[in-house]
């Protein structure tokens, strides 16, 4: 008998709101395609898009990322 499933890691904040010209949530910073899809990637998927997440703020003006206190 096995286990509960194990849980997937996810970038979620809980601030899910689409910033218009980057196209990125203003809380995790995936694509609405990424956040969509997310439990359906694969696991080595899903290791890249969070090893790019770190670059992806600068995509965003400052100023709409200061709204959301990720300044």
């Amino acid at each position: 008998m096995s286990g509960p499933p194990t849980p997937i890691a996810t970038p979620c904040i809980k601030v899910c709101v689409v910033d218009g010209e980057s196209g990125l949530c203003m809380g995790c910073y995936r694509t609405l395609a990424e956040v969509a899809g997310w439990s359906r990637l694969d696991e080595l998927t899903r290791a890249a898009i969070l090893a790019d997440l770190p670059g992806r703020p600068e995509r965003v003006r400052p100023e709409k990322r200061a709204m959301f206190g990720r300044g």
